[in-house]
């Protein structure tokens, strides 16, 4: 396997475990999933969308990644998602809101927001450095 090639099936499993052990995490505990989504900076009409919305378009990709025909529309999909998080814990992180919320609601509950930021930083770059070799083989066909 090419060396291009093989970074970018790393990059898509990484980002599948991801979205498998974030959604799983909210799921198994929905209840404390849906507080910590009312503990943050946006209203909480916004609360029923995100605590389903959030699981169900993770769980999704970490569906559609691994397939070869699916694969860079879900890999857009999720450089997009993790592009968003990426600000929100910018925001977060340079106290750009009246408060801090409350953390993660995932394994990564123990990091920073500093740490945080950088994580999903670099998962975010990951993203698009997969979505550039799968554009550019594509053209290569």
């Amino acid at each position: 396997m090419k060396a291009k090639q093989l970074l970018v099936e790393s990059i898509v499993y990484l980002l599948v475990a991801l979205f498998l052990l974030t959604a799983v995490s909210k799921l198994i505990d929905l209840d404390k999933f849906t507080w910590q989504i009312n503990n943050q900076v946006f209203d909480n009409r916004f609360t029923p969308y995100l605590v389903y919305g959030l699981p169900a378009i993770e769980l999704m990709l970490a569906m559609l990644l691994p397939w070869p025909k699916t694969r860079l529309k879900a890999l857009y999909g999720s450089a997009v998602l993790m592009a968003l998080f990426t600000i929100y814990i910018g925001l977060v992180t340079f106290n750009v809101f009246d408060r801090v919320p409350c953390g993660c609601a995932t394994a990564f509950k123990h990091l920073s927001w500093p740490q945080h930021l950088i994580m999903n930083l670099t998962i975010t770059l990951l993203s698009f450095a997969a979505i550039y070799i799968e554009k550019m083989r594509k053209i290569a066909l």
